[in-house]
């Protein structure tokens, strides 16, 4: 595939880095990236996928769009209100880069869907606001060997890794991490906790450049490292973290064991 006149001067500064070029480019333009929720992580992660030519994008959310959501949801406008976010999502890629493809999954992630969703994408990328779906995601990117890149944010406070367990070794998996959810009494979401709009970019951002360099194979890849931001104190911090010996989904003791498990880790 070569690269058209419009793209060589769309994209003419990845192809000045040595690590990117003409053939990263085109490897950009051929990948296929699924993100799960086009809210506050969603959407600057689909913007900055977008305009590096991330070819096709596929978003899964069943929300519209509110007027709470503006803070932080950099995707969607005033105009957008009561839109499904899927589609509007689609429209702010559209006015970005009208050569990439995004395809709105405009549905919830279930235990029952998210295989059919997952299925022909290279990479997941984990945009989610809940426990059970991230938990879904990992324990599904697992069985079906498909590297994830997932991202959450509260408050003030941003985490982010890369999660590729299935290949084994230091490849620690989100349950290796996070074993289970919080109390129910411990505040979730940003709903009930409150968040600093402008961490969504930081962190989305973030995440959009490591599912870049995860497609183009390029750099350390996060895998089996945590990194931390606090914004308050503009501190950001790496942790090494490694596979829990006693992982139910991914040590040789666990319990999970069936692509069927799902629905009872979901």
């Amino acid at each position: 595939m070569s690269l058209t006149d419009d793209q060589l001067d769309r994209y003419a500064r990845h192809l000045v880095l040595r690590e990117v070029g003409g053939m990263g480019q085109r490897k950009l333009l051929s990948s296929k990236v699924l993100v799960v929720g086009a809210g506050g992580l969603g959407s600057p992660l689909v913007l900055y996928l977008a305009a590096a030519g991330v070819g096709t994008i596929g978003v899964v959310d069943d929300d519209h769009v509110d007027l709470s959501n503006l803070q932080r949801q950099i995707a969607h406008g005033t105009d957008d209100i009561g839109t499904a976010k899927v589609l509007s999502a689609k429209a702010a890629v559209h006015r970005i880069n009208p050569d990439v493809n995004l395809i709105p999954h405009e549905t919830r992630l279930t235990a029952e869907n998210a295989r059919d969703l997952f299925d022909g994408y290279d990479l997941i990328a984990d945009g989610s606001d809940n426990f059970n779906t991230r938990f879904l995601i990992n324990d599904l990117c697992y069985f079906m060997k498909k590297p994830l890149v997932s991202a959450a944010m509260l408050q003030f406070e941003g985490q982010l890794s890369t999660y590729k367990a299935y290949q084994g070794g230091d490849h620690p998996c989100y349950r290796c991490i996070f074993p289970a959810p919080p109390p129910p009494d411990v505040a979730q979401t940003c709903g009930e906790a409150g968040i600093l709009g402008a961490l969504a970019g930081t962190m989305g951002s973030l995440q959009a450049t490591e599912v870049l360099k995860e497609l183009l194979d390029i750099g350390d890849s996060m895998s089996g490292q945590l990194l931390i931001y606090d914004a308050l104190y503009t501190d950001f911090r790496k942790v090494k973290v490694r596979p829990d010996p006693k992982c139910a989904l991914c040590s040789s003791s666990a319990t999970i064991s069936d692509p069927t498990d799902i629905t009872k880790s979901a």
